[in-house]
Parts: C-alpha cells; structure tokens; sequence
C-alpha cells in the first residue's frame, strides 16, 4: 500500500440551518457545547475528532449528546436529521445534498485522516494499475487532488 492522500476534518450542519462559528478552537468549543446532538464515525475521522474532544476535556460534558454512525457517511444521517452537527473528513462532506459544509475544524483539532492505494494481487492490468498509482503519488496529480478537498500525502 502507498499514502497517496491527507484529508483533514470538517464540520457539516443540515441544509438551511445556521451555520456555526468554528473559526477558532475556542469557537469550536462553544458550537460542540452549544449543539444538541453531535455525530460522527467510529473510523479515522471519528477517532481524530473524539481525540480532539479529549483534548479540550469536554468527552463527559458531550457524551449523552454524541451519536456515533454505524455505516456510510456522516453525512447521510444529517442529512436525515440523525444529529445537528456532523463532523468527517471534508473530502466526505463538502457539497452533500441536504447538508451544507461549514468549514475545516481549527488548528490543532484538524488531524487528517491518510488514504492508501495499491495494486491488487488478481490485478487483470497490472502495469496499467501500476501507471495509475505513478499518476495518482506525482507532482502532477496535486492540483486534482485538491479540488476533491485533500492533499497529496508527503511523509
């Protein structure tokens, strides 16, 4: 498996409802203090966000409040009206219908998540799989990879 991409956390509220200030980690603090509910996944992004919870000693205060998905995106359960505030990766997030994306979570609580790629054993095309993951790691490839919310992966 090769690291091809980072993607950094967001936060997401259902389509038409007021969008928070998350502009700080202060700010932050208060939106996750103020929201009635709060989901996220159990995966890397769901991980990183309750390790940023920790840090800012509010896991006890939000727990009753926090609904952890199950399957698919968190933004299929907002968009239901699962919780009020969803938080995942951006490259997930951003331009899901019935959710509007509010921003990246700030400064330290924003940990990206790491994407792997790699060939598989019963590869049919194998040195065309090859040429594709050449692309997808290349200088050149940095500029599309960004316009889907994520940067390429530099260890």
């Amino acid at each position: 498996m090769t690291p091809f991409v980072r993607a950094g956390l967001g936060l997401s509220v259902r389509a038409g409802a007021p969008k928070p200030n998350i502009s700080t980690v202060e700010a932050y603090k208060a939106t996750l203090l103020a929201a009635k509910s709060i989901g996220y996944s159990r995966g890397c992004s769901g991980t990183n966000t309750a390790e940023g919870i920790e840090q800012l000693g509010l896991t006890e205060q939000l727990k009753r409040r926090t609904i952890f998905t199950t399957s698919g995106p968190v933004t299929d359960y907002l968009a239901r009206g699962d919780f009020e505030i969803g938080i995942q990766q951006t490259n997930i997030m951003v331009g899901v219908p019935g959710t509007d994306y509010v921003g990246p979570l700030p400064g330290f609580l924003n940990k990206p998540c790491t994407s792997s790629v790699g060939l598989s054993t019963n590869s049919k095309q194998p040195e065309a799989a090859r040429a594709m993951i050449r692309f997808m790691i290349s200088p050149e490839a940095a500029p599309l990879l960004r316009k889907t919310y994520v940067e390429p992966f530099h260890p």
